[in-house]
């Protein structure tokens, strides 16, 4: 709802983001009172809303104002001059026993006719069982009910899968991550930590920037030596399209094309066989990289309905050589399923999500100095139980769990065993 909020705010004559309220997420009902100096326009209004992603269903306005006649019939005329024609058919009824010129309040369905220079307001005066509503202390448009089929918190998505989601329209994201590893090969045992900080930005309704820079600690003990090591990961840019949304009453689908470049930033000296007595191909695994240049292919899809979402996301990885070394090429398939629980279910904020992550990785032969590494192949099936609370709309505090299911690796790779998530996610 964070997206409504900051479409209607953009709009010359909508007040700041913070006096725009979202007053049912279920039926996406929203309030807001715009400036009384400014004209307003429904189509403007929804045409904001188009480029975020929603639709515009209806909305309902009450003007304040002098009444009017003229070729075109009965009209209120607000204080910044703008005409509002009355039509309908409880025209008659809304102006009964009111002359010209006096002050009266209206509240009806609004619409904008024709485009361009030659369009104007319109309201349809509510209908009988619904009366006319008089507000006389208000001297402005007040727009009373923006109704827009939309529901999911914007600052909301899969923690370790892919969304094909675009954060905010004309702004975006940050995202700082933790993640605590668990691995071991043998009696090595290893711990990382990794620091992720990525920022994006969503410059059109189906573009999303994104760049993301990870830091890394390992740690590493085999029983008889140890040591640690700490250095920047290779910095990846990523580039997200949405193709496909539709967006409904209590439900949202959509699907987006993401490319990501991989690029050879991170650190990349391993510890020597003089700190740790363990094979090449293994000193490597130690460092924050797995290779060098490496582009990055992923089809993402996600369907909420009710409660629940449900999406998932296909990836792909071109591994470069760095200095001689890379891992082998991947191929990874996740799934998404969450449940909404609302603290209340009529407005925004607050909200637990309860989240099942699965991750399928197939990775292929590792390379060492320009050979082929025999064992360096794994095939592995993660689950990731998680929990996301919705502190506001616009900030996320999310953890996951993950584990691994299925592991086949080789003797030379890594073997995962636990793998932890921290992290919050603010919008902006």
């Amino acid at each position: 709802m964070y997206n409504i909020q900051k479409a209607v705010s953009r709009l010359e004559f909508a007040p700041k983001l913070k006096e725009i309220e979202v007053t049912d997420i279920q039926k996406g009902l929203g309030v807001f009172t715009p400036k009384p100096d400014k004209p307003v326009s429904f189509a403007a209004l929804k045409e904001a809303l188009k480029k975020a992603g929603y639709k515009l269903d209806a909305a309902d306005v009450t003007v304040a104002g002098t009444l009017a006649k003229d070729a075109k019939g009965w009209s209120i005329v607000v204080p910044s001059g703008q005409h509002f024609l009355l039509t309908g058919s409880e025209v008659d009824q809304a102006v009964s026993g009111t002359d010209v010129g006096a002050q009266l309040d209206i509240t009806g369905d609004w619409k904008t006719l024709r485009n361009g220079s030659s369009a104007y307001e319109i309201i349809s005066p509510s209908r009988k069982g619904n009366p006319v509503v008089f507000v006389r202390a208000r001297f402005a448009p007040v727009v009373g009910e923006t109704r827009a089929t939309a529901k999911p918190v914007k600052a909301t998505a899969p923690i370790r899968v892919t969304s094909p989601g675009l954060t905010v329209y004309k702004g975006g994201a940050v995202t700082p991550r933790l993640y605590l590893i668990k691995q071991h090969l043998g009696d090595l045992d290893v711990n990382r930590q990794v620091f992720d900080l990525s920022v994006s930005y969503t410059p059109s309704p189906r573009l999303q920037l994104e760049i993301e820079a990870p830091f890394s600690r390992t740690s590493f003990d085999n029983k008889l030596t140890s040591g640690s090591g700490f250095g920047l990961g290779n910095i990846t840019a990523w580039a997200k399209y949405r193709f496909f949304r539709k967006v409904k009453t209590y439900g949202d689908r959509q699907a987006a094309f993401r490319v990501g470049l991989e690029t050879p930033t991170g650190k990349k000296t391993a510890p020597a066989q003089t700190q740790i007595n363990v094979p090449d191909f293994v000193r490597q695994q130690l460092t924050p990289i797995n290779g060098g240049l490496s582009p990055h292919f992923d089809l993402a899809f996600s369907q909420a309905g009710g409660r629940l979402i449900f999406g998932g996301n296909a990836e792909v990885i071109f591994r470069a050589e760095r200095d001689g070394f890379r891992m082998g090429h991947e191929q990874r398939v996740s799934t998404d399923l969450e449940y909404v629980v609302p603290k209340d279910p009529l407005k925004p904020g607050g909200e637990i999500f309860l989240v099942l992550e699965t991750t399928f990785v197939h990775r292929g032969t590792g390379h060492l100095n320009g050979q082929t590494v025999d064992g360096s192949r794994s095939t592995e099936y993660y689950l990731a139980p998680g929990l996301q609370y919705a502190a506001r709309p616009r900030f996320v505090v999310e953890g996951s769990y993950q584990f691994p299911v299925l592991r086949n690796t080789g003797p030379l790779t890594l073997r995962t065993d636990r793998n932890l998530l921290l992290g919050v996610r603010y919008l902006f």
